[in-house]
């Protein structure tokens, strides 16, 4: 299962890759916002990285106009990996060698063929497994 929230700047970017999500018949939970009311990123970056900290959604998706904002919220919970991407190549790297659990884009800087490529990417592509990765990501957690 899939997180996925954003803030009233990544509304519309939310809903293009829930049908994605929904085409790829990939399950999902929308933890909002719901409308591009003006809202706080901080309260549904948390919420999406909560849900993929406590495992019961395995990876998460936030999305802001930037994606700095929610990316920085998702990252305060402890076991969360959250990595910005704003292209493909990137979202392969950091899944083979962070082991990013949470994705995180910018609906501003970039647009909705490229989101699209990054989260099909970044869903697709495992850990690598390697232990000089796994060694620093024990590291990032230890420190």
């Amino acid at each position: 299962m899939i997180a996925i929230g954003c803030d009233h700047g990544g509304y519309e970017l939310k809903e293009r890759v829930i049908r994605y999500l929904q085409d790829k018949n990939i399950p999902y939970r929308d933890m909002g916002c719901n409308s591009k009311e003006s809202v706080d990123y901080p309260e549904y970056g948390h919420a999406v990285a909560k849900a993929v900290a406590d495992g019961s959604c395995e990876k998460g998706i936030v999305i802001c106009t930037t994606g700095i904002g929610i990316s920085i919220s998702a990252n305060k919970v402890p076991g969360i990996r959250c990595a910005l991407c704003s292209d493909p190549l990137s979202a392969k790297m950091t899944r083979l060698h962070n082991d990013a659990n949470v994705l995180a884009m910018g609906a501003g800087m970039i647009g909705e063929n490229l989101a699209l490529d990054i989260v099909e990417t970044f869903l697709n592509t495992d850990f690598s497994g390697e232990e000089r990765h796994r060694r620093r990501i024990d590291l990032i957690e230890k420190l």
